[in-house]
Formats: C-alpha cells, sequence, structure tokens
C-alpha cells in the first residue's frame, strides 16, 4: 500500500490515522501526519480539495471536529464527509483520506 501517490498535479493520501490516548491526541497525531505527506508531496492543507474522514463513534464527532476547524485553512476549507465506521483496530478512533493538488 502506499500512502502517497502522485498523478500529475493531484495528491492522494492513504487512511492516516493517529497516536494517543483519545479523540483529540488521534486527531492532532493524524493532521500532522497528512501535513507532512502533503509537505513532502509539494503541497500544504490549503490545497486540499476533499477530506472524507471515518470516526469509531459519532459521539467522539465534537473532539475531532474541534481539532480539524483549529488545523484547516478557513480561506480554503475542502470538501469534506465524515461518517462513523468500525476502524482497522478497536485504538484507531479517527481516519481521513485526503484529495489535494500540488502549491
Amino acid at each position: 500500500m502506499s500512502q502517497i501517490v502522485i498523478h500529475g498535479d493531484m495528491i492522494y493520501l492513504a487512511g492516516q490515522v493517529g497516536r494517543g490516548p483519545d479523540m483529540t491526541s488521534q486527531t492532532q497525531d493524524m493532521l500532522a501526519s497528512v501535513d507532512r505527506h502533503l509537505a513532502t508531496a509539494g503541497s500544504s492543507k490549503s490545497r486540499i480539495l476533499q477530506a472524507q474522514i471515518w470516526v469509531a463513534d459519532m459521539a467522539l464527532f465534537g473532539e475531532m471536529n474541534a481539532v480539524w476547524d483549529a488545523w484547516v485553512d478557513p480561506e480554503n476549507t475542502p470538501a469534506r464527509a465524515c461518517v462513523e465506521s468500525k476502524l482497522a483496530t478497536p485504538e484507531f478512533l479517527v481516519e481521513v483520506m485526503i484529495t489535494a493538488v500540488k502549491s
């Protein structure tokens, strides 16, 4: 599995998860991973076109969304979907898949 695929100016990130004991820390870690991958591809969060987010429990949506809102570029908010789903392991509370363009 590739963590990142670049096709022309398009950047596709595989599902990114974070580590930590709670939704807030996992979301922060997950978004830091997104930042690192986008920087490697010559892009940034301001160039995200779409985000697909899965949360293990919608009761935790507010915690995830607070971290997302503090992180996302308010001048360039992407199209986004968020759904509840079982993730790869019970330890994971949130996962995001990103589509972006190069800067």
